[in-house]
């Protein structure tokens, strides 16, 4: 049974750059028949808050994702108490008493002499009498994980064999003086408990493997299968981040994207699939093969993201787009499917749909006056179908001499006020003559 988990950080609403990973382990998970774990990393108490763990969820909804399994860190502490004191009695967790300057300090010194700024291990030399004496003096322990200091292997998924030389380290902190954990060693608890089988994360988190790869063995557990994919940057190469404000989820979806356009660009930026218009996300599940990954950069690109969102909208059909449009007051088949051609967005079927049923404000040259007053008494009387326009247009030309741009434009600018628009051949039989009428001069 594969099992995978995407474990974002309740601390505000998420963007592009964390919707990557979550589709990502969607469409593993969907096209290996597996589970899918939402694991809410609620640890940090003063940044976590429910408001936005429920909005994480309403965003994958959106998305099109979900999980078949929600747990949510906060309120599975004892399971972390237990491997903690194993961790401890094992001597592989191990208090340390240095304060965040003195570390700074021991940080700056260890530069000065051309050495590595890691953690010097003096905590591991303290004797009983030293740490009594500490603790008297108000001092509260952090705990750090005694790392084994060698080259851990694993073959990563995506990036292929990797190693992660853990000499080369600091002893990690598991647990802070407060007694609270960091995020290292809930997710290792988590992921052995929940018998995650596949981590699939950005390659951000190449380093952290390797420590937890060592932890997963010191508390006994199964060590999962690792994928790094690259990590999504905005059109200037910044990278996503909550902190720097970037544009979330909820941003987007109130800007009126559709979902499909959203979850392709966060998804297959940076990959050999192309960006095109899918009809589901199981659709791209059973296409997207890992080596398809691409190990450089994946820029997104908002110009890109605004023509497939358009895209999506032309081959929409009309099942797909009847509930919308009747919340937006409109109805009908032959009215979305002259117009859809035509939208950027959804909304936009509500300015549009005017050209139909109107109101409409002509636009009318001077010159082009004695023109279209010619053309309301020419108009071909009903009932009207497809040809009605091709009849129209040509006894216009025989009787005008106009041709191409001079005949056309003068007639789209009265019957709908805009250069641009549906062909006016549908859109005239939409309309009706009697409507016409009213908007010729």
């Amino acid at each position: 049974m594969t099992i995978v988990r995407w474990a974002p950080s309740p601390t505000g609403r998420i963007h592009l750059g964390n919707a990557r990973p979550a589709l990502l382990n969607w469409f593993f998970a969907r096209r290996h028949g597996g589970t899918y774990v939402l694991r809410m990393d609620d640890t940090d108490l003063g940044r976590s808050t429910r408001e936005s763990a429920d909005g994480i969820e309403v965003d994958l909804a959106w998305l099109g994702i979900t999980p078949d399994l929600l747990v949510r860190q906060s309120e599975r502490t004892a399971l972390y108490d237990a491997a903690s004191d194993r961790l401890k009695a094992a001597g592989r967790l191990y208090p340390c008493y240095e304060t965040e300057e003195e570390l700074d300090r021991k940080r700056a010194r260890a530069r000065l002499l051309g050495k590595p700024p890691i953690y010097d291990r003096a905590a591991l030399a303290l004797t009983d009498a030293d740490r009594t004496r500490l603790e008297a003096e108000g001092r509260k322990p952090h705990w750090r994980f005694r790392l084994d200091g060698r080259p851990v292997q694993f073959n990563d998924l995506i990036k292929g064999p990797q190693t992660v030389n853990t000499a080369s380290m600091s002893d990690p902190v598991l647990v802070r003086e407060d007694g609270s954990y960091l995020y290292t060693l809930p997710s290792v608890v988590d992921d052995i408990d929940l018998a995650i089988t596949h981590v699939i994360r950005g390659e951000d988190h190449v380093s952290n493997t390797g420590t937890q790869i060592e932890i997963f063995e010191a508390l006994g557990g199964a060590v999962p299968e690792f994928g790094h994919h690259n990590l999504l940057t905005d059109a200037a190469g910044q990278g996503f981040s909550k902190r720097l404000g970037s544009q979330s989820i909820a941003d987007f979806r109130e800007e009126g994207y559709e979902p499909m356009a959203i979850a392709v660009m966060a998804s297959l930026t940076g990959t050999s699939l192309p960006i095109e218009t899918y009809e589901t996300l199981d659709e791209i599940a059973n296409r997207l093969d890992f080596s398809m990954i691409s190990h450089g950069a994946a820029r997104f690109d908002p110009i890109e993201l605004d023509n497939l969102n358009a895209r999506l909208l032309h081959t929409l059909p009309y099942a797909g787009a009847a509930s919308r449009l009747s919340a937006l007051g409109l109805e009908g088949e032959a009215m979305w499917l002259l117009l859809r051609d035509n939208l950027r967005k959804f909304d936009d079927i509500v300015d549009l749909a005017r050209l139909v049923t109107g109101p409409v404000e002509p636009v009318i040259a001077d010159e082009d006056r004695d023109f279209l007053a010619l053309a309301k008494a020419l108009l071909p009387p009903e009932p009207w179908d497809l040809t009605t326009w091709g009849h129209w247009t040509d006894a216009l030309k025989s009787a005008t001499g106009r041709k191409g741009k001079a005949l056309f434009l003068p007639l789209r600018m009265a019957l709908t006020g805009r250069h641009d628009g549906p062909e006016l051949k549908s859109l005239l039989v939409l309309v009706g003559r009697t409507a016409c009428l009213d908007r010729l001069p």
